[in-house]
């Protein structure tokens, strides 16, 4: 193995600590062409699609590759803004607005585990420049083998090839976090203070296969602690709020209730408004404006409801890049330069 040319000490200088955001990915452009390379990177990935290598891989190449990147750029492109994707440029203002809230001497960058800025390019690119304490902040409030550890698999890539490997400290989730849970608290109330508050607050999820909870996958459990931590915040009663999982793949069983056959029912037994929160995304995505903004929506319309509100990502808030340094400063402890971020 050749390993990495390591960089020259520089006279007088001392290491830096830095944050890393880790989002999932996007495509660098709503065309068939860069959504097949962002699907052929996503779907092979053996935590994404734990199926045999040798059954899965011919199913890829053969028909997923060959039909969904023109379906999936469609949708992209009803969401696309003009500065880009909806997922980078939202990462990218929360990696800036994070590093101004821990100052200075703290570092602040983000990387996607599919697509650019890469995290082995991202953390070769803090490593040549003087950062040798390195917390790894993965955007998943919630555990799972095919969001986080996926992430710090891909980190072990650039690990793999240092000879001197810095200091590597990683967020595993903050699903019960105090000030996430209120920046999403903040969220909603803001919500029901400019439109109304509807009988039912829908908190949609991503979705996972029903088989990786047998297989000891936290994720599941993580978000309906989310769900109620949530709804207690907010004082609802039973009846009032409903968790439930979206973005199913494929044919075995995932996670339930899904949403989508959940936001029918509701309508076909009269509900007229329903507003929905997407806990598990902090930033907006094809999942969230898209998949609910759009598709959800016409679901719930067509089957008899009069009113479909989504609600925003936490996104920039003030509240949620508040939270966002708060984890940060939990896990930075006393790395050197963490003075600075801990008195901004």
């Amino acid at each position: 193995m050749r390993y990495f040319t390591e960089p020259q000490p520089r006279q007088g200088t001392h290491s830096r600590s830095a944050v890393l955001l880790i989002n999932l990915g996007t495509p660098d452009s709503p065309t068939p062409r860069a959504v097949r390379r962002y699907l052929r990177q996503f779907l092979s990935d053996p935590r994404v699609i734990e199926i045999p290598r040798m059954l899965w891989l011919p199913i890829l190449y053969a028909f997923v590759l060959t039909t969904r990147p023109r379906q999936s750029a469609r949708k992209y492109a009803s969401i696309w803004y003009p500065e880009g994707s909806p997922l980078r440029v939202h990462t990218e203002r929360q990696a800036r607005l994070l590093g101004e809230r821990l100052g200075p001497q703290v570092r602040v960058e983000f990387a996607m585990r599919y697509g650019e800025p890469s995290i082995p390019g991202t953390l070769a690119r803090l490593k040549s420049e003087g950062c040798e304490h390195v917390l790894l902040f993965p955007m998943y409030p919630q555990y799972a083998a095919s969001t986080t550890a996926s992430a710090l698999d891909h980190a072990t890539e650039f690990l793999r090839r240092t000879r001197n490997v810095p200091e590597i400290r990683l967020v595993k989730e903050f699903h019960d976090h105090p000030a996430y849970i209120n920046a999403l608290a903040g969220l909603v109330r803001e919500h029901w203070r400019q439109s109304g508050r509807s009988d039912k607050l829908l908190m949609s999820f991503h979705g996972l296969p029903r088989y990786t909870l047998a297989r000891g996958d936290p994720y599941a459990q993580e978000c309906l602690e989310t769900a109620r931590l949530l709804a207690g915040r907010l004082g609802l009663a039973e009846g009032e709020w409903q968790a439930t999982f979206q973005s199913r793949f494929g044919r075995t069983a995932w996670i339930e209730p899904y949403t989508a056959p959940t936001l029918a029912e509701l309508g076909r037994q009269g509900a007229r408004r329903v507003d929905v929160v997407c806990p598990g995304f902090v930033a907006d995505c094809l999942e969230t404006l898209e998949e609910i903004g759009i598709e959800a929506r016409k679901t719930f319309l067509d089957s008899g409801g009069a009113e479909f509100h989504l609600l925003p990502c936490l996104n920039e808030r003030a509240d949620w890049i508040d939270a966002l340094a708060a984890i940060a400063r939990q896990h930075l402890g006393e790395w050197p330069d963490f003075g600075s971020a801990r008195t901004s």
